[in-house]
């Protein structure tokens, strides 16, 4: 499934989303790249304190990977960012 993302609270919205779809607990996620299961619940609730790091071993974690694209425009439903 594709997430737009636009603040850290959508980033962990979507982590959420794909590990229940998974079917994984957040300490079994963690457990598989040495991560604490309070580590995975900060990240899912958006916290904006992450590191890039600890980002990228719970995307592997999770079989996900990062993808940069253009911006698309605003539209009447789509307001833009949250920053």
């Amino acid at each position: 499934m594709v997430h737009k993302i636009s603040s850290p609270e959508t980033l962990g919205q979507a982590l959420r989303a794909e590990r229940k779809n998974k079917g994984v607990s957040q300490k079994v996620v963690g457990h598989s790249v040495g991560m604490e299961q309070h580590t995975i619940s900060k990240i899912e609730k958006g916290n904006p304190g992450t590191e890039l790091n600890t980002l990228f071993r719970l995307l592997a974690a999770l079989d996900l990977e990062l993808t940069i694209q253009p911006r698309q425009k605003p539209t009447f439903e789509n307001t833009g960012d949250q920053w």
